[in-house]
């Protein structure tokens, strides 16, 4: 069998040879056999890089990176196969089924609902559109004010813009999670806000229960953006549970991969019911759901609320379930990996970056990236010629505050923070962000620790800094 390190080499030199041949048939004969012979871990490595070793553009003297920072986990074989099967039929849309059957989407609904502990799932074609719902069934109205974290992804403010909204933006801490402090004052100053949609930004939970008993001493309702933390446990209970409901992602950077995709999952019989008709279960398709609540709570949905078309397909149903059974096994990898990779960088230059801190009562974390504030010693500038200095060798790094970043709230022109927001701004000037790509190699972790060092050392010379 081959090495994981150079399957991927292997893999695409065949398919190249290949690419000439018109026996399709054959083709596909032989990339199934390429699948036993090299073994499950190379099987999963992707096969495009951005370079070799090789290229390193002369830079002979320093580490380089040479994979891609974007490399998605891609689609086990056997999601493949149900997906062709699915291509054969025609049968995508996922109310195309007999009686007595059920779709691809409930199978893969109870799967997700066994897999975090949620009574009802429904299966949605993006985790904002999951978002949007959240806040739609319960009972958000047009203008209605939704506390939610200023450090996220555009796509929250853009769920509580869509659902007729108005954010309310609260400060973050240095550890990329929601302050408490400030999230009393604004509920406070702002006792009309009756929605706290609370984002687990890259994994990282808040002091859930001090969350909780803020939304409860002022009335508002707790909602759980959990894209980012499949898999991540509070209190030895899956992330999601707090809150009245929770949304997750199977978008192609996240830990299941459809390209796009999400869930929205719920203990509750009414929210379950009207997600699954907004999503588009309209006159009597409900019954073809498994992870929704009996007729009697559907009251007349059918006939009284919209139907937005949001419904996830069977094949992204279907690339999805065989993911769901690696992803203890892919977590312990990640979570190996960014504990080898902390430690590595916390001996060397420890001195200049420090990394986000976990709750204590978080007691399952997934590292799929690396998160890590720079020093005060480092202006703007220096900062600038770091993530320069990086990207020079092969290795882009994220500033979060950089002025084009989406996660940074000052882009966010469609929904505007009203009040400044120093501590966040303070956090994201200097709040460093890296992709840890789950199909590169370790000997490739170890070139971006090397690329990380050489950097900051290089910067800190250059400007005469120690």
């Amino acid at each position: 069998a081959l090495s994981a390190s150079h399957s991927h080499k292997f893999i695409l030199l065949i398919i190249t040879q290949l690419s000439n041949s018109k026996m399709y048939f054959s083709k596909l004969a032989v990339l199934s056999a390429l699948t036993l012979a090299i073994g499950s871990e190379a099987l999963l490595t992707n096969p495009l890089q951005t370079g070799n070793k090789a290229n390193t553009n002369g830079l002979k003297d320093r580490a380089y990176v040479t994979r891609d920072i974007k490399t998605p986990d891609p689609i086990p074989v056997s999601g493949q196969e149900e997906a062709m099967e699915l291509m054969k039929t025609g049968r995508l849309y996922r109310y195309n089924i007999g009686p007595n059957e059920e779709s691809v989407v409930s199978v893969c609904e109870q799967e997700i609902a066994a897999y975090t502990g949620h009574k009802y799932c429904v299966a949605l074609n993006s985790c904002g559109s999951a978002l949007m719902l959240l806040l739609k069934t319960t009972g958000l109205q047009a203008g209605d004010k939704v506390l939610s974290n200023a450090f996220t992804f555009g796509a929250v403010p853009s769920a509580i813009e869509h659902a007729g909204g108005k954010a309310v933006y609260v400060e973050s801490t240095m550890d990329m999670v929601i302050d408490l402090e400030d999230m009393e004052k604004k509920l406070t100053d702002h006792p009309d806000c009756k929605h706290v949609l609370i984002s687990h930004m890259r994994g990282k939970l808040a002091d859930m229960a001090g969350i909780k008993a803020l939304c409860d001493k002022f009335d508002a309702i707790l909602l759980e953006d959990c894209a980012h933390s499949l898999g991540v446990e509070y209190a030895g209970k899956h992330s999601g549970h707090m809150g009245i409901a929770c949304a997750i992602s199977s978008q192609s950077y996240k830990m299941i991969n459809s390209g796009e995709g999400g869930f929205l999952l719920t203990d509750n019989e009414d929210i379950a019911a009207q997600t699954a008709v907004y999503a588009g279960a309209y006159e009597g398709l409900s019954a073809k759901h498994v992870t929704v609540p009996s007729k009697e709570h559907f009251k007349d949905y059918p006939t009284t609320l919209p139907n937005y078309s949001l419904r996830m397909s069977n094949l992204a149903a279907a690339v999805i379930r065989p993911q769901i059974k690696t992803l203890d096994e892919r977590i312990a990898k990640y979570n190996k990996r960014y504990n080898d990779l902390v430690t590595n960088l916390e001996s060397r230059v420890g001195g200049h970056m420090t990394f986000p801190q976990l709750t204590p009562e978080v007691t399952m974390m997934v590292h799929d990236s690396l998160q890590f504030n720079l020093d005060k010693k480092f202006s703007p500038e220096i900062i600038e010629a770091f993530i320069e200095e990086c990207k020079e060798h092969g290795l882009p790094v994220e500033l979060f505050g950089h002025k084009t970043n989406a996660r940074n709230f000052v882009n966010w022109g469609f929904a505007p923070a009203e009040d400044p927001l120093p501590k966040t701004a303070d956090m994201l000037s200097r709040a460093c962000d890296v992709r840890m790509p789950l199909m590169w190699d370790d000997e490739d972790f170890e070139d971006m620790a090397n690329v990380l060092v050489e950097s900051v050392e290089k910067v800190l010379a250059d400007a005469g800094v120690e």
